[in-house]
């Protein structure tokens, strides 16, 4: 699996940059997001 952190807001719940978060640390939080690696298409 790949993982990616993502940015978001702890009051509205949007999606914010990583510059963002530490500009406002007591209402941003940093997510990792799991992406389940593509399967193979049988032919």
């Amino acid at each position: 699996m790949s993982k990616r952190k993502v940015g978001r807001s702890a009051i509205t719940g949007q999606f914010v940059t990583e510059k963002e978060v530490k500009k406002n640390p007591k209402t941003t939080v940093t997510e990792t997001i799991n992406y389940p690696k593509p399967q193979k298409k049988k032919p």
